[in-house]
């Protein structure tokens, strides 16, 4: 017979973290099933969260894991779970390696995964000098030159938000044509739009263009599209919804998805990330999570 626990968290990165640590802290059994794949790994510094501004990523996860696994009813597994089954209060998961336990309730905190446009020398940069938020990476820019890099309509949200951290080129690189007004609101915050196509992207995070010109930036911001990065929700019938960037796990306001015992959180459960609003999602989680193994 299976493990069995109150919880099983898949996901050990910022949101599946803080949903443990509530439930560690109501004294319940928990396994953390995780893969080793935090999203923000190519960056070298996290921002915008109180008491950690600009600490390295892998500094704030690892001492946010010691803590949960100061908990002696948290377990750990390195591992990625690859099929999830079952009801409330009988799940069970499974590992790459074959192993399986079994849990009352589930927390989802899988993430996302970034597709870029394929542009060479984009993805390289990604997380150093190319980045998707204004709001982790735009101060450190220190009002330079900034672009945006088109990817659609959404990405007209950020060529109109990013003046406010610096001087803003948007490429539009013939995957987004702005019409007449979007134009107007564009030469209201004073950015340049370069209707050229990019032919790659070199050095810290200049622009090549296929016409043989270049524009210098200090960095440049894109509008990846995103998946969840795990099949787990889809296998369990959880209700999906459409974002800006790409679907996402529909949650109430309790971190519940539609899917009874089963909780999402963090990336993979909104359409707005950042590690601030993961680790807010995971306390809701990890709190609605125990309220449901009392009060079902």
């Amino acid at each position: 017979m299976p493990e069995t626990f109150d919880a099983v968290v898949v996901g050990g990165s910022y949101a599946g973290l803080s949903a443990a640590l509530q439930l560690a802290r109501a004294r319940q059994r928990v396994l953390v099933v995780d893969a080793g794949r935090r999203r923000n790994r190519f960056a070298a510094a996290s921002h915008g969260l109180i008491g950690q501004d600009g600490r390295p990523p892998e500094a704030i996860a690892a001492d946010a894991r010691a803590q949960v696994l100061a908990y002696p009813t948290v377990q750990w597994r390195q591992a990625n779970a690859v099929r999830a089954e079952g009801e409330i209060e009988r799940f069970a998961v499974e590992d790459d390696s074959g192993a399986r336990v079994a849990a009352r309730r589930l927390v989802l905190a899988t993430g996302v995964v970034d597709t870029l446009p394929a542009i060479e020398g984009l993805q390289a940069r990604w997380g150093r000098s190319v980045f998707h938020c204004p709001y982790c990476h735009g101060y450190e820019l220190d009002r330079g030159r900034i672009g945006v890099i088109a990817t659609g309509e959404v990405s007209m949200h950020q060529a109109l938000m990013l003046p406010d951290w610096g001087t803003v080129t948007f490429f539009l690189d013939g995957r987004f044509a702005p019409d007449e007004a979007q134009r107007a609101a564009l030469a209201a915050r004073g950015v340049a739009v370069e209707p050229a196509r990019i032919a790659r992207v070199a050095g810290h995070a200049t622009v090549e263009l296929d016409d043989g010109r270049s524009v210098a930036c200090d960095g440049l911001f894109v509008a990846s599209r995103t998946h969840v990065a795990s099949p787990l929700a889809g296998q369990l019938g959880c209700a999906f919804e459409d974002g800006p960037l790409g679907a996402f796990v529909r949650t109430d306001a309790m971190q519940a998805t539609s899917v009874p015992g089963v909780f999402a959180c963090g990336d993979a459960a909104r359409g707005a990330h950042s590690v601030a609003l993961a680790i807010g999602d995971g306390a809701m989680a990890g709190a609605a999570t125990h309220r449901s193994l009392m009060f079902g």
